[in-house]
């Protein structure tokens, strides 16, 4: 049994998810917009509220932690173009775009700019720094020949990264399992006795 809590603007959308199955955790994770949390059938309506507004206040602390800025994105490009490209590729700009959803990067060789999906907010900085590399090789060779492989593949996790980024966007695809009794990577839990620790 699932309830949708209505929200105000600017406030996501709380998705409570029952089951019978769960004695003694409360979890919560991010869905899309929403962040679901998922409590055993038999709590209460109060202690449901605590529990409720305890685990969306954890899932948006992590998030907060977890969120890179644009000048974190320039700091990492200077130190990866040091290592990697001998102080060659200096991008004029690097940010990150929300209207990238079907690649991570771009970069514009004519102006140097380059950005990243606002997706990769979300993944270990090793990923994020493969698609720093790959969009920095583009300020020396624009197009994917030989040569800029080559400077690609001077990164020592660049497979890794590939390959982690294909199985992210394979999940990405896949149906929530039925139930949704499987949280995500991002996901918090807790057991329901332990309402005084804050470790998250």
């Amino acid at each position: 049994m699932s309830t949708t809590a209505p929200t105000p603007p600017g406030v996501p959308e709380v998705e409570v998810r029952r089951s019978r199955r769960r004695r003694r955790t409360v979890s919560a994770y991010r869905d899309g917009d929403r962040i679901v949390v998922l409590i055993p059938a038999t709590m209460s309506k109060r202690d449901e509220a605590t529990w409720v507004a305890d685990m969306v206040a954890r899932i948006q602390r992590q998030e907060r932690r977890r969120m890179r800025s644009d000048d974190d994105l320039v700091a990492r490009a200077a130190t990866l173009n040091d290592l990697y490209f001998g102080g060659l590729a200096v991008p004029a700009s690097v940010r990150w775009v929300s209207n990238q959803n079907a690649r991570w990067g771009s970069c514009t060789p004519g102006d140097r700019t380059i950005r990243l999906s606002h997706r990769l907010q979300k993944v270990p900085g090793w990923v994020v720094d493969y698609v720093l590399v790959h969009e920095l090789a583009h300020l020396l060779e624009a197009g994917h020949t030989p040569a800029f492989w080559a400077w690609v593949d001077r990164y020592p996790r660049a497979e890794k990264a590939k390959g982690y980024l294909e199985g992210y966007s394979a999940a990405a695809r896949l149906e929530p399992p039925p139930g949704g009794e499987q949280p995500d990577g991002g996901a918090v839990e807790d057991p329901v006795e332990d309402l005084s620790d804050d470790a998250d």
